[in-house]
C-alpha cells in the first residue's frame, strides 16, 4: 500500500512542468561533482563565500535577468532577439558616462546618473520594440531584428568602435561586489524576481498576460488592454537587459559594443523554454525560467571544467537542450510509453 502511494506521488511529481528542468539541473550538479570532488565545497574567506556554486550563481545573474524579461514577452506570443544588443547599449552608455580615468577615483558623471541613464536607454529600446509590435503591427521577430542589428551599431557609436576600460572602482560593486558574504548581483536578481513575482501572483497582471497569450482578440473583447500589456512586456524586457548590461560591464570592467551580450538572446530563449514556458504564449513560469538559466550556466561550467574542446561546446549544449526538450514533450513521452508497452513480435496478448 505504501509502495503504491509512493509511486503515485512520484508519478504526480514527474508530471509537474518543472520536474524535468529540476531533474536536469540536479544531474548536471551531480556530473560536476563526479568529476570535481570540491565542486560543492563552499568556504568563507575574507568576509565572502567562495566556491563553484557561488561562481555559477554570480555568472548566471545576467542571464536570469534577461530570461525573466523574455518570459513576459514570450508569454504574450512575442519574442525579443534584440536583448543582446540592448545589453551592449546599456553597458556602453554607462562606460562612456563614467569615463576612462585611469586613477579609478573619478567619474565623468555621478555614478547614479550613469546607471539611471543606461537603464533609461534600455527602457526606451524596449518601448520601441513594444510599439513596433503592438501599435505598428510588425511581427515580433522582425521588429526586434531591427534593433538587434541597429543596436550593435549604436553601441559601437557610443564607444567609438573601441573597448572602453572602466577604472572607476565604485562601479565594480554591481557585478563583483559582495553583501552579507554573497555576490551583490544575486540581491539585484532576487529583488527583480520578487517584485515581478508579486506583481504576477498578487494582482491580475498574470491572468491578463495569460489571456493575451492564449487569445489576444478574446482578451481585447473582454476589456484587457492587450496592446498596453504587450508594450509593457517589451519595455520590462529591455529594462532587464539594461540591468544585465550593467552587471556584465561591471564584472569585466569594460564595455565592448561589438561583443557584449552576444548570443545572450538565444540563451535567454532556451532558458525560458527549458523552464516550461510555451513559445505559443499563455503558459509561463518565472521559477522555471530561473531554473532554465541555471541549467545553461551549470552546463557551460561543466563543459569548460571537463575540458571539452571549445569548437564543440556549442554542439554539446545543443544536444543537452534537445534531450531536455524531448523529455518535456508530452507527445514524446507518450510515444515512448506506447513503444515500451507494445507487445513484442510473436507475443500473444491475452
Amino acid at each position: 500500500m505504501a509502495d503504491s502511494k509512493n509511486k503515485n506521488l512520484m508519478a504526480t511529481a514527474m508530471r509537474h512542468r518543472l520536474a524535468w528542468p529540476v531533474v536536469t539541473l540536479l544531474l548536471l550538479l551531480a556530473l560536476n561533482t563526479a568529476f570535481n570532488s570540491s565542486f560543492l565545497h563552499i568556504e568563507w574567506r575574507d568576509g565572502h563565500l567562495y566556491g563553484s556554486l557561488i561562481d555559477i550563481l554570480n555568472r548566471a545573474a545576467p542571464l536570469v535577468l534577461v530570461s525573466l524579461g523574455m518570459t513576459l514577452v514570450i508569454a504574450t506570443r512575442g519574442i525579443d532577439i534584440s536583448v543582446g544588443a540592448v545589453v551592449a547599449i546599456a553597458a556602453a552608455t554607462a562606460a562612456w558616462m563614467i569615463g576612462g580615468a585611469v586613477s579609478g577615483d573619478a567619474s565623468r558623471f555621478p555614478l547614479p546618473l550613469a546607471i539611471l541613464a543606461a537603464l533609461a536607454i534600455a527602457l526606451v529600446c524596449g518601448l520601441w520594440n513594444g510599439l513596433l509590435v503592438a501599435r505598428v503591427g510588425m511581427q515580433p521577430i522582425i521588429a526586434t531584428l531591427i534593433l538587434m542589428v541597429a543596436g550593435r551599431g549604436i553601441a559601437q557609436l557610443i564607444t567609438n568602435g573601441q573597448i572602453i576600460t572602466i577604472y572607476y572602482k565604485p562601479y565594480f560593486f554591481l557585478g563583483s561586489g559582495s553583501l552579507l558574504g554573497l555576490p551583490f548581483s544575486l540581491f539585484i536578481v532576487a529583488g527583480v524576481f520578487a517584485l515581478l513575482y508579486l506583481a504576477i501572483t498578487r494582482t491580475a497582471l498574470g491572468l491578463f498576460i495569460q489571456a493575451v497569450g492564449i487569445n489576444p482578440m478574446a482578451a481585447r473583447v473582454a476589456g484587457v488592454k492587450s496592446r498596453r500589456l504587450v508594450v509593457g512586456a517589451y519595455a520590462f524586457c529591455g529594462l532587464c537587459a539594461g540591468i544585465a548590461g550593467l552587471l556584465i560591464s561591471s564584472n569585466v570592467k569594460s564595455a565592448d559594443g561589438n561583443n557584449a551580450g552576444q548570443l545572450l538572446e538565444l540563451d535567454a530563449i532556451l532558458a525560458v523554454t527549458l523552464g516550461g514556458t510555451a513559445l505559443t504564449g499563455g503558459r509561463f513560469s518565472l521559477v522555471g525560467s530561473v531554473i532554465g538559466a541555471l541549467i545553461i550556466q551549470t552546463l557551460t561550467y561543466a563543459i569548460y571544467s571537463l575540458g571539452v574542446p571549445p569548437e564543440i561546446n556549442l554542439v554539446v549544449k545543443a544536444v543537452v537542450v534537445f534531450l531536455v526538450m524531448l523529455l518535456q514533450s508530452p507527445e514524446f513521452r507518450a510515444a515512448v510509453r506506447s513503444l515500451a508497452l507494445r507487445p513484442a513480435a510473436g507475443e500473444v496478448v491475452p
